[in-house]
């Protein structure tokens, strides 16, 4: 009678499927990792710049006058945005009225905020990203004035 044989494995292939699933498991998960937090990075980014246009519009709102206005404004934009964690983050703000664009404070004219920003991208060589290190983020918010006031004719005073 003739025994079964068995096949031999080769020494040197015992324990490769643990080494390509490490090497597989790095090279997948590196990249996956990196993917990750630069999605949160720049959600972050886009709350902490919602956030700040939204601050920023009740602030110049609520300013006695337009100059007043625009220095609250730029003062809430920084502020929200290192509350919200954009270390380096900066804003800029411009603000635009309707139907008076010279009086914002005046009648029941609509404040519209944008907030332009940034966020950049953590981790990205250099090489891969010439110029490109970072997203552009806006945001948009329109507060109405609500003072149901006369407004001033063309060529006359304010309101006494």
């Amino acid at each position: 009678m003739s025994s079964p044989r068995r096949r031999v494995r080769g020494a040197g292939e015992r324990g490769s499927a643990l080494v390509e699933f490490c090497w597989v498991g790095l090279i997948l998960f590196i990249p996956i990792t990196w993917i990750v937090i630069s999605v949160f990075e720049v959600q972050q980014g886009a709350f902490a710049v919602n956030g700040a246009a939204r601050a920023a519009a009740r602030a110049y709102s609520l300013a006695p006058d337009d100059a007043t206005g625009a220095a609250r404004a730029q003062a809430v934009i920084d502020q929200t945005l290192a509350d919200q964690g954009g270390d380096g983050q900066v804003g800029t703000v411009e603000v635009t009225c309707e139907p008076f664009p010279d009086n914002c404070h005046a009648g029941t004219s609509l404040i519209t905020v944008h907030v332009r920003s940034g966020v950049t991208i953590p981790f990205l060589p250099e090489v891969l990203a010439d110029s490109q290190r970072s997203f552009t983020l806006t945001a948009r918010h329109t507060v109405p004035i609500g003072q149901f006031v006369a407004v001033p004719e063309a060529g006359q005073g304010g309101p006494s």
